[in-house]
């Protein structure tokens, strides 16, 4: 196995077949994903048998509520859009179930069908985004809880919208959604597994602070995504037939390309269970 930084953030890793890893070699890739919460991996031929049981490796798996899974392996979300549509599901800055009470540990993408051209999906680190704040700012958001919904992006209302404007059934089950009450999370985690430090809040599923309404909370927030997308610090991951993306969903963002028009693009994902977060405060 082989690794080396991927530019903005995150670890490549090749010279490896995740159809075929021993115990020694899981435990080195777990331990990247672990440091960078962000891996990429070139040239594997991954049945969806052997996506499910990759992610199995990391924890219980999660189903998607709101994506359409596949129809034989439903632990897989089948995340695609077709050439007619002009909307793709995550075409915007987020990071997986914030809106659950216990978000999702990580994620593992992999590429099914391809445009020629674009499709890319872009990351940050959260790790780094909080690390390059002023401490003053450090200070004032680890004493901060934030609101985090998904009424908003998978509700009835926003399928509607989505219908008007040609995009097609991008998510499934909006009454549910609808019915989900918003959750609030600490804007900075202690992160489960590396113990360090984590900006938690995204652009799409966070509404406001605890305690502030919308729009008192959005110049803070406003400053704080500037802050962790700029593009020295983003990585761009260029799919190719093989490619798979493994993330941590507490320690990154990622936003999905929306730059191939009349063209399919589908990805394959399973999503591995999390728990709880704390904040990194002392209580």
């Amino acid at each position: 196995m082989k690794t080396k930084p991927h530019p903005g953030a995150g670890v490549e890793i090749w010279d490896v077949d995740l159809r075929r890893v021993d115990d020694a070699t899981f435990a080195a890739i777990r331990a990247l994903f672990v440091e960078h919460g962000l891996v990429f991996f070139r040239d594997q031929e991954l049945r969806e048998e052997d996506h499910i049981a990759f992610a199995a490796r990391f924890g219980a798996i999660n189903v998607n509520r709101f994506f359409p899974r596949h129809p034989e392996h439903p632990e897989i979300a089948v995340v695609s859009k077709r050439p007619e549509q002009r909307i793709n599901v995550g075409g915007g800055w987020h990071t997986d179930h914030s809106y659950d009470t216990e978000p999702a540990l990580g994620s593992i993408l992999v590429a099914r069908e391809l445009p020629r051209r674009g499709g890319d999906t872009w990351f940050v680190s959260m790790y780094d985004a909080f690390e390059r704040l002023p401490e003053r700012v450090k200070e004032r958001l680890r004493r901060m809880r934030a609101v985090h919904s998904a009424k908003h992006i998978f509700g009835s209302r926003t399928t509607r919208i989505r219908r008007f404007l040609g995009a097609g059934e991008l998510a499934h089950n909006p009454e549910l959604a609808d019915a989900l009450d918003d959750v609030i999370h600490p804007v900075v985690i202690k992160h489960p597994l590396s113990g360090r430090e984590a900006l938690y809040i995204n652009p799409s599923f966070t509404l406001r602070f605890a305690g502030r309404s919308i729009v008192t909370s959005l110049p803070l927030l406003a400053y704080l995504y500037l802050h962790a997308t700029r593009p020295a610090k983003v990585a761009r991951f260029t799919w190719r037939p093989g490619s798979v993306a493994l993330w941590d969903n507490r320690a990154t963002w990622h936003y999905a390309r929306n730059d191939y028009p009349g063209e399919a693009r589908v990805m394959h994902r399973v999503t591995i269970a999390g728990c709880a977060l704390r904040g990194s405060a002392p209580n």
